[in-house]
């Protein structure tokens, strides 16, 4: 007997996440260029800090008024 269903999968229920639990805001992907010189001095500067360029980037985003 075979275990598969017919419909749309996304008609199902999803699972659970954590951040359906913890109320979080949804989070949102930010791409852009960077030259090579500015990405090796944000990547040095992060390395510094010991953060990763996310961490810094992030905390430079939520110091803003």
């Amino acid at each position: 007997m075979s275990m598969l269903k017919a419909g749309r999968p996304s008609s199902e229920k999803r699972p659970m996440t954590m951040s359906d639990i913890s109320g979080t805001d949804k989070m949102k992907r930010v791409n852009f260029d960077l030259s090579e010189t500015l990405h090796t001095r944000l990547k040095t500067y992060a390395a510094s800090q010991g953060k990763s360029i996310k961490e810094v980037l992030t905390e430079f985003v939520e110091g803003l008024a």
